[in-house]
């Protein structure tokens, strides 16, 4: 359990390390989230914090969602997360947090909604190797045979088919976080991310992370 931050990723940039290395960096405009609800072990059974990321108008949101947000008396917002800690104490009501939490060095995991692909075929879906490219050939790309004979004749459930690519959550664990800005709430973390520009992540400390600090403790 540990607390994590929504974000915005903004695009990819490069910046250069000490020793004049070029780095491939993601740029994320990460919080400033505010708490909109704090749960506790007596009411909920587990402790948690709800932030929400992303003002908006209080004329577009639902009834239900306006009295939820009063309660924080920080507005009213886009996206809601929910994130485990294990002690919710040290926080408030309407308390903001931005890219503090995290320090350069670093590893964290990155959830977000891939890049959606639309209909795709077997090679491009699955990296299937396709049929022969020679001359004779009727099945260039095709997935080849997915029955099963006489027995059980049905095709099994799972099977790697044609169909949507894409647009799925996907998490990338084990990220470093290169540099931050403070005055912005950008994290510049290495390497690529989910999603396309201006799409939104979720950014948790590493999970491999976390177990060694476990172990250590």
């Amino acid at each position: 359990m540990s607390l994590g931050l929504i974000g915005r990723k903004l695009g990819m940039a490069q910046v250069f390390s000490a020793t004049g290395e070029v780095i491939p960096v993601t740029v994320i405009e990460a919080g400033p989230c505010a708490i909109i609800q704090i749960k506790n072990k007596e009411k909920e059974g587990y402790t948690a914090l709800q932030l929400g990321f992303l003002p908006k108008k209080e004329k577009k949101v639902t009834k239900p969602l306006q009295g939820h947000f009063k309660k924080s008396g920080s507005g009213t917002f886009r996206f809601l997360k929910e994130f485990r800690v294990e002690d919710v104490e040290p926080y408030q009501m309407g308390q903001e947090l931005n890219v503090e939490i995290f320090e350069v060095g670093q590893k964290v995991a990155v959830t977000g909604v891939s890049k959606g692909k639309g209909f795709a075929g077997v090679i491009k879906r699955w990296g299937f190797s396709g049929g022969p490219a020679s001359h004779g050939s009727t099945a260039h790309r095709t997935p080849g045979s997915i029955g099963c004979s006489a027995y059980p004749a049905r095709v099994f459930k799972g099977r790697k088919m044609p169909g949507h690519y894409g647009a799925a959550q996907v998490t990338v664990d084990n990220l470093e976080i290169v540099d931050r800005q403070l005055d912005r709430n950008l994290l510049f973390i290495k390497g690529a991310v989910p999603g396309g520009k201006n799409g939104m992540v979720i950014i948790n400390l590493s999970k491999k992370q976390l177990t060694e600090k476990a172990v250590k403790q």
